[in-house]
């Protein structure tokens, strides 16, 4: 006789109270201050870098000084800015909370504007100065990476009263940022009878009955139709406070700040996306053509893009199960990978519930490095939440290893920031393959592949919508309409010919918040699963000793290029080549899949 199911623990929701004990908690008033007063010490330094440029030990002694306490201005602010931004990412319908979070935004503004003078005044230096102060001086020699990315801006940088200008006007820009979530956050997208969120919505279009699959996806289209206005401005607008910038800044084109800030060469960039939109036939036209054959049907309906192929209800996942199977794939890695991670389910750190108000998708927050990590995702029992809880808490596991670095220091550029957390995905598919009956081996296969496709191939082809949506804003106001044209022309390129883009589908641009969040972000996801997919081949070859270079991969943060970080893998991503053994691999996965058809 079988034993009775465990019933499965719901999905936690997380306890900030590490942080604080709630907005009106006295400790956010007296941390604020103590970083008012750690602002006007740092403050009080300025001239002095100029002032003994001259001397060496006096200059790098200033240098040690200043940095350390901008670092722990850093981490006062940080702290209370994290707590702001997270307490209201679960509760977007709360006006009090929204209220809070854009108040905190301005005060840290305010009190760290102060501190603009420093960067400034460092790269008044020069090279020959800087370093004489770095030799003399080890205690601010242990500076040097984050002295480097300061450097970067240097070609950049504007006068500090422009400088400080823009800081103070940084709040009020954010609120469209904030118009952006909160119209998403409220959103109820009509279904039949049903009343669904945006979430529930999206996660709809995996289900495996075809017609609900169409209810959702015209419900949602319908719905972001009616946003469209308020998205579309919201972008538009947002676009073009970085358009002004970037003309101030001397920016090239729109996409060179977040190289700079990525410490990657544009060409890199270039070549990755070149690579991938060669790959696009091989890759995701060939896919979605053979899943069209699998489902019987000419051409793919959008919302068929990532349904199951299987008819019956897919497996689903309780929440225990989850944890267990993330657990268990971070475990054959190694147990310090397990370790860190287990800490995340056994503390109140993972808000997880689904619920009304609550911001869709996942990320995981930092805090700073004298504090904890927190992962948030809504998890809806599914194959890909899975994945995505896997992919989070590679995140935090990164984050957690690079903390003795220090918050400066552990910040890591968004070209190695996504390693962890696709990697942690990566493991995790292993372990359901490996585990898989024959027969669910090509639901398994399927729903890799298609994960692939969605970090490699569409978040391409979100890059190249951006560099097309904002070469039009260069232009002037582009319209809802003249957004929802780019977004046909640039899916259809990526989807190809087996996928119809049925009406309304003209209005998906408006739910991917990272347009408006982080202009050109989202070549780090593509960049991040290329790079992984070396990594797992190195993996494959020698276990034993890869384990201990992906640690310390992990554990350099910010300290390392990305090429400097690599090297040790015998692995160099400026080339070409790389980009395309790369999209080799998730096509070896097509050819597995092709032979289970």
């Amino acid at each position: 006789m079988n034993a009775p199911l465990r019933p499965q623990a719901e999905p936690p929701v997380w306890d900030l109270s590490d942080l604080y004990a709630g907005p009106d908690d006295p400790a956010v008033a007296r941390d604020l201050e103590a970083g008012r007063v750690l602002v006007a010490d740092l403050a009080k330094m300025e001239g002095g870098f100029v002032a003994a440029r001259a001397e060496p030990a006096r200059l790098g002694e200033a240098i040690d000084r200043a940095v350390t306490l901008y670092e722990q201005v850093t981490e006062r602010l940080g702290a209370i800015a994290a707590y702001a931004s997270m307490a209201a990412t679960v509760a977007r319908e709360d006006p009090s909370l929204a209220k809070f979070e854009a108040d905190i935004r301005a005060k840290v503004s305010a009190i760290s504007a102060d501190t603009l003078f420093l960067t400034l005044e460092l790269n008044q230096l020069e090279e020959a100065e800087l370093e004489a102060a770095l030799a003399a001086v080890p205690g601010a020699a242990r500076w040097r990476p984050w002295l480097r990315r300061v450097r970067l801006n240097r070609p950049h940088e504007l006068s500090a009263e422009l400088e400080r200008m823009l800081v103070d006007r940084a709040p009020a820009v954010a609120q469209w940022t904030r118009l952006f979530d909160e119209t998403l956050a409220r959103m109820r997208v009509p279904v039949g009878r049903e009343t669904l969120t945006l979430n529930e919505a999206l996660t709809r279009q995996s289900d495996p009955d075809p017609m609900k699959r169409r209810a959702a996806a015209d419900g949602l289209a319908d719905a972001l139709a009616q946003a469209t206005p308020v998205l579309a401005l919201s972008l538009n607008t947002v676009a073009e406070e970085k358009r002004v910038e970037d003309r101030w800044r001397r920016f090239a084109d729109p996409a060179a700040s977040r190289h700079l800030a990525n410490e990657v060469d544009a060409e890199a960039v270039n070549a990755m996306a070149e690579a991938v939109a060669e790959a696009y036939p091989r890759l995701s036209h060939r896919y979605y053509a053979l899943k069209a054959r699998v489902m019987g049907k000419k051409t793919l309906d959008y919302w068929d893009r990532n349904a199951p192929l299987e008819k019956a209800a897919p497996r689903s996942y309780g929440w225990d199960e989850a944890k267990g199977v993330v657990l268990d794939a971070f475990g054959r890695l190694g147990p310090e990978f397990a370790g860190r991670a287990s800490t995340f389910f056994e503390r109140p750190w993972i808000d997880a519930r689904p619920r009304a108000g609550k911001t869709s998708g996942a990320y995981a927050h930092p805090v700073t490095a004298d504090r904890h990590p927190y992962v948030f995702l809504n998890f809806m029992g599914e194959r890909r939440d899975v994945l995505t809880l896997a992919h989070e808490l590679g995140h935090a596991v990164h984050q957690t290893l690079a903390q003795p670095l220090g918050t400066l220091l552990a910040d890591t550029p968004l070209t190695l920031a996504e390693t962890a957390s696709i990697f942690a995905e990566g493991l995790v598919f292993e372990k359901l393959l490996g585990e898989a009956t024959p027969a669910e081996q090509r639901a398994l296969l399927a729903g890799r592949i298609e994960d692939g496709l969605n970090t490699v191939v569409r978040q391409i082809a979100f890059h190249r919508f951006e560099t097309r949506f904002h070469a039009a804003r260069h232009e002037g106001e582009v319209s809802a309409e003249q957004i929802g044209k780019l977004w046909l022309e640039v899916m259809g390129e990526s989807l190809g010919p087996a996928v119809t883009l049925n009406p309304g589908y003209e209005h998906y641009w408006a739910y991917v918040s990272h347009f408006v969040h982080a202009p050109f972000y989202v070549y780090a996801y593509a960049f991040g699963d290329l790079l992984v997919s070396a990594l797992m081949e190195k993996r494959r070859q020698d276990p034993a000793g890869f384990a201990p270079l992906y640690e310390g991969l992990l554990a350099g943060g910010g300290a390392k290029t990305y090429v400097e970080a690599l090297e040790p893998f015998g692995l160099d991503p400026r080339q070409k080549a790389f980009w395309q053994a790369g999209c080799a691999r998730l096509e070896g996965l097509i050819d597995r899949f092709e032979q289970l058809v």
